[in-house]
Order: C-alpha cells, then structure tokens, then sequence
C-alpha cells in the first residue's frame, strides 16, 4: 500500500509542479508587460511580507504532521481527532491574528514605497492579496496536514491543479480585457479560496472526522521545538525580497521574483518526491522499521541525486538565457545578470542537497536536537545579506542564501547519518561529493557543444535538450560505476510497484 501511494502521490504532484510552473511563467510575464516591473515588484514584495505572518505557526506544521504518523499506523481514531481538533483550534487563532497583522501591513508598508506607489493603491492591494492566505490558515491548514501524514498528498494536488489552471484561465482573459491590477488580485484570490474550503469538506465527509467526543485540552509536546527550524525556513524564503525592498527599490524586487520564478518552479519539482516520500519514511520510523529505512533511504538517496544532479546542472547554464528570452521586449528593466543566475542555483542545490534529510528530520520529531543549526542559518542569512547587498545588490543577497544553504546542508546531514539512520557519514559524502563532480562535468561539457544563439524560445529548448542529454548520460554513467548493485536493488524496487499498481 505504502509503494503504491507513493506512486500516485509523486505523479500528480509532479503534474501540479508543472502546470504551477507554468502558470507562473505565464501570469508573471503577463503582470510585467502589462503592469510594469514595478508592479510585479509591488506584488512580490507585498506577498512575501504577508508570509511573515507564519512565524505565528512557531514550526507546528511538521510537529502536526510527526505526532499524527503514529495514531495513523496504529489506527487511533480518538488520537487522531485530538490531534485535529487542536491543531484547527491553533490555525483559526493565526487566522484571527493574521487580521491584526494585515491592518499593522497595511498601514506602515505603503510608506516602504510611498515613492513610487500612492498610500491608498498600494493598501487596497495589500487587503486584496491577503484573502488566501485568511482562508488558508481558517479553513484547510490542518486537512492538508492530516491528507499528507495519511500519505494521501495526491488529493490535495488533485485539488490545486484545478484551482491553478482555473485562475491562470481568468488572469489571462482579465488582463487581456484591461482589467486593473487590482481587479485581476481580487478575483484570483477568491478563486484561491476554493482550495482549502474544498480541502476541510473532503477530509470531514470521507474520513468520518469529528470532534464531539474530542479532548478540548489536548496540547502538542514538541509545539515550541521546531519553532527554529520554522524561522530559518521563512528567513530562506523571505529574507533576500525583504532586504531589496527595504535597501534597493522595487525594479530589483522585480528581477528576483522573475529568477524565482525558475527557482521556485524546480524547488516544486524537487518537493515533489521528498513530500511523497516523507509520509513513508514517517511511517517507518513509527512502526520502528530500521533495516527497512536504512535501505530505502538509501536507495532514494542514489535516485534523488541523479535527478537534483540534472536538474541543477542544467539549470546553472541554462537559467540566465532563459529569463533573457522570457524578458525579450521589456524595456524598463535589465533582466540578464549571469553571476546571480550561478550562485542562486547553487544555493537551491545546496537547499535540495539537504532535503531528504530535513524531511527524515521532520518525520523522526528531532525538532528540539537541531534547532540550533536552525538558528545559526537563520543570523547568517541576514547578516551576510545585509552586508553584501549594499555594494553587490542582488548578487549580495545570492551569497548570503548560499552560505546560509550551505551551512544547514552539513548540519542535515551529520545528524540524521549518526542519530537516525545510525550509519557512517562517509556513505553520504561519497553520494554528495559524486553529485558534485557531476555538476562541474555538466557544466564543464556544455562549452564544447554546439549551442545555437539564445534568440527564442525554441533555440533555448534546443540547446536545453542538448545539455539535458549530456547531464543524463554523465549521471547514468557515474551510477553505473559507483552505484551498479543499488541500480538494480532499484528497478527491482520499481519493478514491485507496477505489480502494486496492476493489483
């Protein structure tokens, strides 16, 4: 059962990452061609200063999700209700609190950008922009937690792609009708609304979730132990849109939030396998399964390598040429800068490199034991960002993330090596250091072929699958050296979950 959840929870959030993706390409270019730069600056900054209201979640979330794993395996209906009942109580709280912060938001952050933006313009937006992230915390949060600890994530991506091809469908026609920005922010965000609502009646109805006979004083142990970890996520997430808006001005903003729309995209599709695969491995760890989690793991980490080792080493040469070409007319703004396109990609590869280990992390509940790497990654990213970005701008605040990234990679990774999967480290370096080497040669051959002129979309998707197929076959050919007995411990893996699926 767990293979075959497995199956379909990575395919149709794969199929999500894509069409999120994509319709992020498409309404970001529609926003700046027919907004300006400044406007899709406008939106980004205020979206990410809204998300600060999720330092209130104080890293309950994965907390939710780790305690929930156990009373799911053991079928503890009662357990589980408590759960629910006090993790919706706590979000409705935010919801509430969220409303006193979107007054606080809206009166001080129109004078951030008085100059170029009147106060009222940009307060109307703010109000405007916040409705999903009310709803979400209100009506969904913990349906979503409880559907991804049951290992059931396909139906919340079910759901998203809906809703993400439904308001791409009325962006564009909006904007195509000359619509404000306003408008357009309006009426997305209603069809927003929609997911979590959907979320919270799917979960009541099919789970015969209730909470009468609930246990009204039920508290979380670990609530305040990944309150660290938490932050740093938000810092991550946050900081470098936050620092340029309150140093640089919102043109820059801009700039970031079109390179994060790469970013982010492949973030998504990285996610795609570890949030499938983290419900299991939580799974595991619940029914105490150690042999089992040291080998799966294992084998994950060689498949989820050579993907991230494709992935990122195309992405560095080819990222930069292709915000030129999705910019190709835009005239307010220079869009194409080299250097921050390679140090934003490493930095997410370093992010992606500790995934795995972030969500075994989660899944054990070892909050408490590494929140002090969390809060070291969190100071390091602000204070090299604040530094940097004086003198190098964005390029500055690329090299804070970076090390920031970097600094939490080698945390990740010695401590689930000694304190969960009770293995030597030196297993793991050797995958990383194998990944890394990958990358360079990627990188290192891309100069010799034969590139065409980056003028259009399809000379870069031609010269994109030229890269791809000399990533893939310097990925397969490393992993058949270093990796042949695993390889095939994993296709017989694979080969086990197509019998699952025909049963």
């Amino acid at each position: 059962m767990r293979q075959k959840k497995a199956v379909y929870n990575i395919l149709t959030s794969l199929t999500l990452q894509i069409i999120v993706l994509i319709s992020g390409f498409i309404t970001r270019k529609l926003i700046i061609q027919s907004f300006g730069s400044n406007v899709n600056g406008l939106v980004t900054s205020i979206t990410q200063f809204l998300s600060y209201i999720t330092l209130l979640e104080s890293g309950i979330g994965p907390v939710i999700k780790a305690v929930l794993y156990k009373p799911i395996a053991k079928k503890n209906l009662k357990q589980i209700e408590n759960i629910l009942f006090a993790s919706e109580k706590f979000f409705k709280n935010i919801a509430k609190i969220f409303i006193i912060y979107l007054l606080c938001l809206g009166i001080f952050y129109p004078l951030i950008v008085r100059n170029e933006f009147n106060y009222l313009y940009t307060m109307s937006l703010i109000i405007i922009i916040s409705i999903s992230t009310f709803a979400e915390y209100y009506f969904g949060m913990t349906y979503k937690l409880y559907l991804q600890a049951k290992q059931n994530s396909w139906i919340i991506s079910l759901i998203q792609i809906f809703v993400y091809l439904i308001n791409t469908i009325i962006i564009f026609v909006l904007i195509k009708l000359n619509f404000s920005i306003h408008l357009v922010k309006l009426l997305s965000g209603f069809i927003f609304v929609l997911r979590p609502i959907i979320q919270n009646l799917y979960v009541k109805k099919n789970y015969n979730i209730t909470f009468q006979n609930v246990d009204k004083n039920y508290k979380f142990k670990q609530k305040w132990d990944g309150l660290a970890q938490h932050i740093a996520n938000i810092i991550h997430a946050n900081t470098d849109v936050t620092i340029l808006t309150l140093t640089s001005n919102l043109i820059e903003v801009s700039i970031y939030s079109v390179y994060s729309v790469v970013t982010n995209g492949l973030k998504l599709i990285v996610q795609s396998f570890n949030e499938a695969m983290e419900a299991i491995f939580g799974n595991m760890i619940a029914n105490e399964e150690t042999k089992n989690l040291q080998q799966k793991f294992g084998l994950y980490e060689i498949f989820y390598f050579s993907i991230i080792s494709i992935i990122y080493g195309c992405s560095i040469i080819l990222i930069t040429p292709f915000v030129k070409v999705y910019t190709l007319g835009i005239q307010d703004a220079n869009y194409s800068n080299y250097i921050f396109g390679y140090l934003i990609v490493i930095a997410e590869l370093c992010w992606a490199i500790r995934q795995p280990y972030n969500n075994l992390i989660k899944s054990a509940g070892h909050f408490k034991q590494t929140q002090v790497g969390a809060w070291i990654e969190a100071a390091s990213n602000v204070v090299i960002s604040l530094i940097l970005v004086y003198k190098f701008g964005l390029v500055g605040v690329a090299i804070g993330t970076l090390v920031a990234m970097f600094i939490r990679m080698v945390e990740f990774i010695y401590h689930t090596n000694k304190y969960i999967l009770n293995r030597k480290i030196s297993i793991n370096i050797k995958k990383i250091v194998l990944l890394i080497v990958e990358v360079i040669l990627i990188v290192f051959s891309a100069r010799f072929l034969p590139l065409l002129t980056y003028s259009g979309y399809i000379n870069w998707f031609l010269n994109a699958l030229m890269i791809f197929i000399v990533a893939l076959t310097i990925t397969l050919i490393f992993k058949m050296i270093f990796y042949k007995k695993e390889l095939k411990l994993f296709c017989k893996y694979i080969l086990n979950i197509k019998k699952v699926r025909k049963k």
